[in-house]
C-alpha cells in the first residue's frame, strides 16, 4: 500500500458541535455498557449451555483473571442484573436476562448481516462481539430490511 503525502479530505463540513459531540457521547456509553453486556450474555449461555455459571468458566472464556471476574460479578449484583448463591454459581435476574436477551439479538442481527456479505463465520463472530455494542436500533433495522431484501 503506498502511502499519502496529502491528508484525506472530507467530504462534508464539520457539523455544529452540539451534533457532533452527541456521536463521541453515544461511543463513550457503549464502551461503558459493553462489558456488562458481554459478561451478562455470557452468563446467558452458559446458563443455558449447562445450567450454572460459574466465575472459573466467565473467567476462561472471556480471557481474564478470577479476581476481574469477581470484581464485575459484584458489580453486576449491585446493578441488579445477577444473583450469586454461596457455593454455587450466577444467576440472572430478570433485568439480566432482559440486558442478554437484547444484546444476543444485536448480535445475532449484526453477524447475520456480515455473513450477508460474504465475511466468513470466524471472522464475522468476532466482528460483530464488538459492533453489536455500537450499532443504532436504527442501523440494526437496516441490516434486517437489508438482508431480507436479497
Amino acid at each position: 500500500m503506498a502511502l499519502r503525502n496529502k491528508p484525506v479530505r472530507r467530504e462534508e463540513p464539520l457539523p455544529n458541535a452540539e451534533i457532533h459531540s452527541e456521536g463521541f457521547r453515544q461511543t463513550r456509553e457503549a464502551r461503558r455498557s459493553a462489558l456488562v453486556e458481554d459478561y451478562v450474555e455470557l452468563i446467558a449461555d452458559l446458563i443455558e449451555d449447562g445450567n450454572e455459571a460459574r466465575q472459573v468458566d466467565i473467567a476462561a472464556r472471556l480471557g481474564v483473571a478470577q479476581p476481574t471476574v469477581a470484581k464485575m460479578l459484584t458489580r453486576l449484583c449491585a446493578d441488579g442484573l445477577v444473583s450469586r448463591k454461596p457455593y454455587r454459581g450466577v444467576f440472572l435476574t430478570e433485568a439480566g436476562r432482559k440486558v442478554a436477551e437484547e444484546s444476543r439479538i444485536r448480535h445475532q442481527t449484526v453477524e447475520a448481516f456480515l455473513r450477508s456479505l460474504g465475511v466468513s463465520a470466524e471472522t464475522a463472530r468476532i466482528d460483530a462481539e464488538g459492533i453489536e455494542h455500537h450499532v443504532s436500533a436504527e442501523t440494526l433495522e437496516a441490516f434486517r430490511r437489508a438482508m431480507t431484501h436479497r
